[in-house]
């Protein structure tokens, strides 16, 4: 700990960020980068506070308390080292992730938490910007002989790629889309995450030994047999992208979609891509997207980019409140989120719930709601009497996933789903097919980005384990020697 007094002298300064009638004429990054000595400032306000539940609350066990003070004493090489040692890709984490570690600091039983995310990033930044950051591909002598298949790009299968590569197996990475990153290509953003910042990492992993295939549907090209012959050991890492539907009458006009059919159109007609199915755009039309998380907030920012006429964010529960409960603390708190999105316009109800949908000539026109309130137990039930209407010509409907797409690979693989829909696994993230490994949301559920890089990196070691009897990767807990990018 720097500054003994620190948190006691600042308070939390949270990122700046470009002006909002600025950036919905773009799909640029919404933030603007802290100036160091600001980033220096907000790392004193880590206090010593003998037991640091930041790391508990952070999936990776990230030594936030170690870095943050690395950063106070200027020492940015070592910062990024000790944040390479248990996070592959601090920023994807420092652009996406929303940060349970923060409501875990200490601070925030009765004060503003550190902003431990934005000193994240910019110590990957500084990293970067330094050349600190360089492709370390293991010796050849350490190569183990063994072959590893990598199904699904997504963090999750970058983190277990990465992993399996610096103990010397041979990693190909299989991806059934034209680019490579999963959700974090085609699903997010480009103003949440510029898909620069993804294809830098790739060429580093790439210039480490590790081969990239895309447009390779695994079940069909390669096949499932191949794949089984051809390798010693497989992660899933397929993601849940099965999205949640509606069961109401007039659910099948055309104008109603599910919110990642649009995430994934956009994303490509940013990146200048063609879009080969029939086009879903909420230019000029009124927009309601069904849903309050973060897949909603996606639709909403894109929404704005795309000059909607009007845009209304509906969610069924009722609104959370606007302040945390101060006893929840270290856990996640039940609060309202509000993101950068949410400040550049639209409108946002709660207690909504749907019951159809109705238009002329095959397209939708109206929605059909009712309030809703939630009884003594927790259950959610619509209110008579209190129906009304909302004309709308585009319903994304962004009410969560149910799991991994059930294509041809997962019904040869025979592995089962469990109640999330999510491909069951042990402790060992082993699924009952010898050698076969599943992590991230294909295993959880849909879940947080830092989960999925935790989870790659856990499967990772197992599948190390299983091939070789033993494990240069270390546990979770003490990150790993290899993890460390050295200049």
């Amino acid at each position: 700990m720097g500054d003994p007094r620190g948190f006691l002298k600042i308070g939390r300064k949270p990122p700046p960020k470009r002006d909002k009638v600025e950036r919905v004429q773009d799909y640029s990054y919404i933030y603007k980068p802290m100036p160091t000595e600001e980033v220096r400032d907000q790392a004193a306000r880590c206090m010593d506070c003998g037991v640091p539940f930041c790391n508990v609350g952070c999936p990776l066990g990230n030594l936030i308390p170690d870095w943050n003070d690395l950063v106070y004493r200027d020492r940015w090489k070592q910062a990024i080292d000790r944040l390479h040692a248990t996070n592959n890709f601090p920023e994807f984490t420092g652009m996406l992730c929303p940060a349970p570690c923060e409501p875990s600091c200490v601070l925030t039983i009765n004060d503003d938490p550190v902003t431990i995310k934005e000193i994240e990033l910019s110590i990957i930044n500084r990293a970067f910007d330094e050349g600190w950051v360089v492709p370390k591909p293991p010796p050849p002598e350490k190569r183990t002989g063994k072959k590893v298949a990598v199904v699904g790009s997504g963090p999750a299968g970058l983190a277990a790629a990465q992993q399996l590569n610096w103990a010397g197996h041979s990693v190909t990475v299989f991806e059934k889309d034209d680019r490579i990153g999963g959700l974090l290509t085609y699903g997010i953003p480009d103003y949440k995450i510029e898909k620069w910042v993804v294809e830098r990492r790739v060429t580093q992993m790439e210039a480490e030994g590790i081969e990239f295939r895309t447009n390779a549907y695994v079940g069909y090209d390669p096949t499932t047999e191949e794949l089984r012959r051809d390798y010693d050991s497989i992660i899933l890492a397929v993601g849940a992208l099965a999205g949640r539907d509606l069961d109401v009458p007039g659910r099948e006009l055309d104008g109603i979609h599910l919110a990642m059919d649009y995430l994934v159109q956009q994303n490509r007609r940013v990146a200048g891509l063609p879009v080969n199915e029939k086009e879903i755009s909420a230019k000029g039309k009124n927009v309601v997207i069904l849903g309050g998380g973060d897949t909603s907030a996606d639709c909403l920012g894109n929404s704005h980019r795309e000059e909607a006429a009007s845009v209304k964010v509906l969610t069924h529960g009722p609104r959370p409140p606007e302040n945390p409960d101060r006893l929840t603390w270290p856990d996640w708190p039940n609060v309202l989120q509000t993101y950068a999105v949410h400040e550049e316009g639209g409108e946002r109800s709660w207690s909504v719930g749907i019951t159809g949908f109705s238009g002329e000539n095959g397209k939708v026109e109206k929605m059909h709601c009712m309030e809703t309130e939630r009884t003594p137990e927790g259950k959610t039930i619509y209110k008579e009497g209190t129906e009304f209407e909302i004309e709308t010509e585009l319903v994304l409907l962004a009410i969560g996933f149910t799991g991994p797409v059930r294509d041809r690979f997962l019904d040869d693989l025979n592995l089962g789903y469990n109640e999330r829909g999510a491909i069951p696994a042990d402790e060992k993230f082993a699924t009952k097919e010898p050698g076969v490994f599943v992590a991230g949301d294909a295993k959880r559920g849909a879940s947080l980005i830092v989960w999925a890089i935790a989870e790659g990196r856990k499967a990772a070691r197992q599948a190390d384990l299983y091939m070789t009897g033993e494990s240069v990767l270390s546990s979770l807990a003490e990150g790993t020697a290899l993890g460390e990018i050295k200049a």
